[in-house]
């Protein structure tokens, strides 16, 4: 089966195709024009969006060796994200889909996530728990298989990605500012402030890291109104790191355990930070418990992990329904629920 998939949910443009699972490219074009604003400008994405698109899917048929004409079915992420950019993926497969004839599966984008460590590990044996964890989502999931899966919990307020960015802001880090706070970690104690892991001890598996951020804010003002000292970013950024991934690791590996699976997949662009990548693997690892994280290139927004599963979807439910095209974008997922 051939499938090309378009994932354009934020401000990155991508565009993959797989042959029988087996990904033959996965074009992503990012916009880093965003940083200078602090934080992606919504209507400035989606214009980007229409000038990169078509030499996008152009370049994933051709690195393939593919044409368009030999695809089995097109993919878009259709929910949650930008409006806009959502709207300029599902318009050009739906145009796709009209000239060639082909089914349009629409994917919602945090379900690509959550299998996005398939892609790394084929053999990976359901149930598995997995963490989406990215600057707009944070979530855990118990996954039964491709159709059938259920979220344990969600963040009541901010995700872990919008807290490393807006406290990255705060200590004068450049925006995204995750990676930026994992590289001067590794240089930090993360011992030496002492920042709150709300909700780590509660017997549920949601997260809230609103309370670290304004912790982080009053601390900042009462010791240091002027600035952060350069010579103290490696510690609190370290601080403030750990205080981030003990509340991730804890929720993830307690699911992991309560629901008995031997499996935990991290998807989602904050899936990419080396300590939780790190000390996620060797607590469970103790536990008998294996983690999967994709590489890096299916950490961020990809259309590799969206034709992943619209080739399982094409392979178990009816092709006619995805002729239909009066399927929406929405800017909203779903929320903490079964979902299955």
């Amino acid at each position: 089966m051939i499938i090309l998939a378009i994932e354009s949910s934020c401000d990155e443009t991508s565009a993959s195709v797989i042959v029988d699972s087996q990904i033959k490219s996965n074009i992503i074009s990012s916009q880093y024009f965003h940083q200078k604003f602090g934080g992606v400008i919504p209507e400035l994405a989606s214009r980007a969006h229409l000038s990169n698109i078509h030499f996008v899917v152009k370049e994933a048929l051709r690195e393939s060796k593919r044409e368009i004409e030999e695809l089995d079915g097109l993919a878009v992420t259709s929910e949650p994200g930008l409006l806009g950019s959502l709207a300029v993926g599902a318009n050009f497969a739906k145009g796709l889909s009209i000239r060639y004839g082909k089914p349009v599966v629409p994917i919602n984008h945090i379900e690509g996530h959550i299998f996005s460590g398939c892609l790394q590990e084929q053999s990976l044996e359901f149930p598995f728990v997995t963490l989406v964890v990215s600057g707009g989502h944070t979530s855990i999931f118990f996954v039964k298989s491709y159709n059938d899966y259920q979220v344990l919990g969600s963040t009541r307020d901010d995700a872990a990605g919008e807290a490393f960015d807006k406290i990255g802001t705060m200590l004068g880090l450049s925006y995204p500012a995750g990676p930026l706070i994992d590289k001067l970690s590794k240089t930090g104690n993360s011992k030496r402030f002492d920042f709150p892991r709300a909700m780590i001890n509660k017997p549920n598996y949601d997260f809230s890291f609103s309370g670290l951020k304004t912790s982080v804010r009053y601390f900042l003002h009462k010791n240091y109104p002027e600035g952060v000292p350069e010579d103290l970013l490696p510690d609190l950024c370290s601080s403030v790191q750990q205080a981030i991934i003990d509340a991730l690791i804890q929720k993830t590996l307690r699911a992991a355990i309560d629901f008995n699976v031997k499996s935990i997949v991290i998807g989602g662009g904050v899936s990419a930070n080396s300590a939780l990548r790190e000390q996620l693997s060797e607590k469970a690892k103790r536990n008998n418990i294996a983690v999967t994280v994709p590489e890096l290139s299916y950490c961020m927004d990809n259309a590799a992990m969206i034709a992943y599963l619209a080739e399982k979807k094409l392979s178990f439910l009816n092709k006619k329904q995805f002729f239909n095209l009066k399927f929406r974008v929405s800017p909203k997922g779903f929320r903490a629920k079964n979902v299955s």
